[in-house]
This record gives structure tokens, sequence and C-alpha cells, in this order.
């Protein structure tokens, strides 16, 4: 009579059977290889990695980035102090006609001093115009000033080279009429103000919001000609709300709300679960094809972009603007919106019949019209600015963090 073999012996059994050449032991330690020492390894330093070691990293790095702003904001000054003077005519712009195509507006108020925020996204957005050259007529550049005292030396430079438009210029209230609005309703009010006076001073085709602490990236008016002459005349892109031009890098994961990115992971992982497929089977002489092997390639491709940081990924479409994608938006954040004209009119009439409170600044406002209204909005991927203020308008900060 045979005696039963005992579930541990069958599974003693098995592993003795398994050898190096096994596909599941190959496979194994790719995967404890890749996840437990390469990645780890090389992405320790990625500040919006799952890989990222923040304890060890972040402080320093926070300060390297100050010191590094702290720097960028001194030579924007020194730039405009070497620029000649143009009395509020800007040389920057190219007007073949007197009615602008975009106008890019800049808000600003007075931030943390030394760091000089709106002289540095002014200068660069100074430099990509003069790149651009020709092919950038009817651009025009336009300063909002809604600080409340005298004190924005910053805005008083820039006066000499671009159109400023003052809020509280000649008020005595700091708050206008009423003293008791919030901060977060005074910011509302100073984004409308600003649009609206885009609107009434230019009348241009679109209008970009970008706050002062947005530094555009260089393939900003490549990409943004491209969307607006060829996307944008398809027709589930047409009569948008407005174009986010930023979405923070650590809100840009797959494992997230938004529904479109899981269809994109799962994407991800049919290219390349294929291409990582057939070099394996090529390089490990196995016969044939393996759909098990297939799958777990997939999902290999799957975990470590996400691990890894899908912002980083999302550089890759910056080799050309035909790769940048344009996705339905979601609520946070509004450093540069792009409103074409009857929409920002109509952004206008609406924020008008919402109040800002701590909680529902205007970025969730702007959101949570879309379904009230009715309205459509999107982002575009990879951004086309980069947020370079640690020091919020709205709170103080005493430990900024990139984080």
């Amino acid at each position: 009579m045979t005696m039963s073999t005992s579930p541990a012996a069958m599974l003693l059994r098995r592993l003795r059977r398994l050898s190096w050449n096994s596909t599941a032991v190959q496979l194994f330690i790719l995967t404890v290889v890749t996840f437990g020492l390469l990645a780890p390894l090389a992405c320790h330093r990625l500040l919006h990695s799952y890989f990222y070691l923040r304890n060890w990293h972040l402080n320093q790095m926070s300060q390297e980035f100050l010191q590094q702003s702290l720097k960028e904001g001194e030579a924007a000054l020194h730039y405009f102090e070497e620029l000649p003077s143009a009395n509020g005519s800007v040389p920057i712009v190219w007007q073949a006609t007197p009615r602008p195509w975009l106008v890019i507006t800049i808000i600003t108020v007075d931030r943390q001093p030394g760091f000089h925020y709106v002289l540095q996204v002014v200068s660069q957005f100074h430099r990509l115009l003069q790149q651009c050259g020709p092919q950038c007529e009817g651009h025009q550049l336009f300063l909002c000033n809604v600080e409340r005292s005298v004190s924005h030396i910053d805005a008083k430079l820039l006066s000499k080279y671009v159109p400023v438009a003052n809020r509280y210029e000649g008020t005595e209230d700091d708050y206008g009429d009423d003293p008791s609005t919030n901060s977060f309703e005074k910011e509302k009010q100073d984004y409308v103000y600003c649009l609206e006076s885009s609107l009434q001073t230019y009348n241009p085709d679109y209008v970009l919001m970008v706050e002062d602490d947005a530094i555009p990236e260089e393939q900003i008016f490549p990409v943004l000609e491209h969307l607006l002459r060829a996307r944008f005349s398809e027709p589930h892109l047409q009569d948008a709300l407005y174009l986010k031009l930023y979405h923070p890098e650590r809100l840009q994961h797959y494992i997230n709300p938004e529904p479109m990115r899981i269809l994109e992971w799962v994407g991800v992982g049919m290219l390349l679960g294929p291409v990582l497929t057939w070099i394996y089977m090529k390089f490990a002489c196995r016969p044939g094809f393996s759909w098990p092997v297939m799958l777990f390639f997939c999902l290999y491709s799957m975990g470590l972009v996400e691990l890894v940081g899908r912002h980083y990924f999302l550089e890759l479409r910056r080799l050309s603007p035909s790769l940048y994608s344009v996705v339905p938006a979601s609520q946070c954040c509004t450093p540069a919106m792009l409103f074409p004209a009857p929409a920002a009119r109509r952004t206008l009439t609406y924020l008008s019949q919402v109040y800002c409170h701590k909680g529902f600044g205007k970025d969730m406002a702007l959101y949570s019209l879309l379904r009230a209204k009715g309205e459509r909005a999107y982002v575009v991927e990879p951004n086309l600015v980069k947020h370079i203020g640690l020091f919020s308008s709205l709170r103080y900060n005493f430990h900024p963090s990139l984080l």
C-alpha cells in the first residue's frame, strides 16, 4: 500500500525540477533584479518616481532648486536691465496686424523677494518669441499686475517693455470695494479682471493666462501652433472652454482617477509586451511563441512604467508637436490656461456666478463649471510650462519643498 505524498513534499519535488534554464525561474529572477535592484538604484533620485527616496534627497534637492532659482532670478534681472527700453511698446512682439492672434497675459503679484519669478517668466517668453520670429506674428505679451500695494518693483521694471494693466492702481482699499473678501475669492476676482482686460484691450482670437511662476517650455509656440490650427479643428475639440498647459507631475501617474490613463497604461503593456517577449525568446533560444510569457512582459512593462514614473516617459512626446496628446482635463491646477475668445467670455460669466473660499479655489471653480454648464476642457501632455514657484501667493510657506 503506497503512502500518500504530502503537499510539502510535492512542492519540494517540483522545485527540484526547476533549473536555471526554466522560463519561470528566469522571469522570476528578472522581476527581482529589475524591481528590487536595478530600478531602485537608477531611480532613487527621480522626484516623481515611486522609487524616490524622499527622506534621503528631498531637503537637499529643494535647497538646490531654491538656490538655482535665485541665480536664474538674478540673471533675469540683469537681462532686463541690459535690454533697451521700449516704453511699453514691446520689441518682443511681431505685430503684423493691430489685432493679435494670441495674447499672453502674465498675472503677477509681489512674491518672495530675490527670486524675481515674473522676470524669469517674461524673459523666457521674450527669448522664445525672438527665436520664433515672423512665425509668431500677432503674439502679444501683456502683464497684469494684481498686487494690492505699490511695492511690486519687478512689475514697474517690466512696464518699460511690456504693456501693463494694474488692477489696484489708484485704489486706497487693498481689496477694492469689499475688504472682507478672502484670499481665494480675491484670486478669482484678479483672474477675472486680467482675462477681461486682455479681451477688452486686444480682442484676440486666444488668450493664454499664465501665472508669474510658470516658465514656458522651449516647444510651447510650435506646439500651440499645431494644436490650435490643426488639432482643435477636430469636432470633439471645438468649443472647448479651456486648454490646460500644465498638470502637476505628482498627479500624472497611471493609478489616478482619470480613466483615460488606464487605457493608455494597457496600451503601453500591449506595445512593449510583444517586443520584450520577442527579445526574450531570441536571447533565451526559446522556440515558437508563448502567450503566458507575453502576458508576463505586458504586466512587467506596465509595472515598470508606473513605478519609474509616467511623467518621465511622457517626455518622449516632446520629439514632435504632433506627438503631444490632448485629454480631458481634471481640476488641478491653473499655472497656464488657454482660452479661445468666445470661451473666455463665457468663463467670465460663469466665474461671476461662483464664490471661492478655502477648499474651493478658482481651479476647482473652473472644473465644477464643466459639468454644471455642459462644457468641455482639455489638458495637453506633456506640460508646456514648468512650475517654479515654491512660495504660494495664498498661504505662508516657511519650509518650501519640491513635494
